[in-house]
């Protein structure tokens, strides 16, 4: 297998140094944001789109430090019911360029359209159980299948394999849905990125529903959820969300106008460090059965553990894979 890290909790350094902290954590595979949420920050789109030789000296520097360049990440809201809105056609460079690179996967999300026409924000209807609602999910499924069967069609052609994260908020949000997705566009080359983090505070087991999905699973995420004592008075749905403005802390723009709102303060779970939510016997068989799908399958670590730093949290994530490997 490939063990490794998404670059995105070390967008504050230089691609090289980057690298050099993955691979001294014993890592072999990085996955590197190329648009949606956050900007490319170690993609030069644009040299690596001209030129040949960029193509080549890019790849070097990971492979001379032998480490592979698994995927692209390009997460974000595709379907977001504004004109002119990024992710879309972030998501569909992101398939040209992962083809010129001779990367095999682009991670993204589902997205989420609107819930009726003419709408301009994005409306997540989980629970449809009553007949208005079901009009929303028919629209929102009306929206998202033609432009995932375009997405299939440029996937296929380049040879690239698009890995929805099964992400709340997307109209893909479990293994049912991504099914639904997959049937509907006859996939071939639109398959799902086995995050367990947004699993688990559904109260999903990520290794049945890797057996449940099977070959749909193209690639894998290592985070972590810790459900808290809050989860027993107010379950695991929370809208105590709040805004925070530019300039304040925590502020993290997230493309097109958009940007992060501030966690609940009591909230009912958390992301934490591969391990600190679930021990090292979980990761072992979590692993396992990735590895019964394919058994080079990338699973890169997503570090968003706010009670550790950054390379204290990506450490502590690092040695939980390590060993859970070493466990198989």
């Amino acid at each position: 297998m490939y063990l490794g890290v998404y670059n995105a909790c070390l967008g504050d350094k230089p691609l090289g140094e980057a690298l050099d902290i993955i691979a001294g954590l014993g890592m072999t595979s990085v996955e590197i944001n190329s648009g949606g949420f956050l900007p490319p920050i170690h993609l030069p789109v644009e040299e690596l789109r001209a030129s040949e030789d960029a193509r080549q000296q890019y790849l070097g520097e990971f492979s001379s430090r032998g480490l592979t360049l698994t995927a692209l990440n390009c997460n974000g809201n595709p379907l977001f019911p504004r004109e002119g809105f990024p992710h879309a056609q972030d998501l569909l460079d992101s398939i040209e360029l992962a083809a010129l690179l001779g990367v095999t996967r682009v991670v993204t999300m589902s997205g989420i359209p609107a819930g009726s026409p003419g709408g301009t924000n994005p409306v997540w209807n989980p629970l449809p159980w009553w007949s208005p609602l079901l009009d929303v999910r028919d629209h929102q499924w009306g929206v998202a299948v033609p432009f995932w069967k375009d997405v299939q069609a440029r996937a296929a052609a380049a040879d690239v394999k698009v890995a929805i994260e099964m992400h709340p908020g997307n109209i893909v949000f479990n293994p049912r849905t991504m099914h639904r997705l997959a049937e509907e566009i006859g996939s071939t080359h639109v398959g799902a990125e086995m995050d367990p983090s947004h699993l688990f505070w559904q109260w999903i087991d990520p290794v049945e529903a890797v057996k449940d999905l099977g070959s749909l699973v193209v690639n894998a995420a290592a985070k972590d959820t810790r459900i808290n004592e809050a989860a027993a008075v107010n379950g695991v749905l929370d809208d105590s969300f709040t805004r925070v403005a530019e300039g304040e802390k925590g502020y993290l723009p997230l493309g097109g106008g958009t940007s992060l709102s501030g966690w609940p303060s009591d909230s009912s779970w958390d992301f934490v460090a591969v391990g600190r939510g679930h021990d090292v016997q979980w990761w072992t068989e979590f692993l396992r059965a990735l590895r019964d799908v394919d058994p080079d399958m990338p699973v890169n670590i997503e570090h968003e553990d706010l009670e550790l730093d950054q390379l204290e949290g990506l450490r502590f994530a690092a040695d939980t894979l390590l060993e859970a490997e070493r466990a198989l």
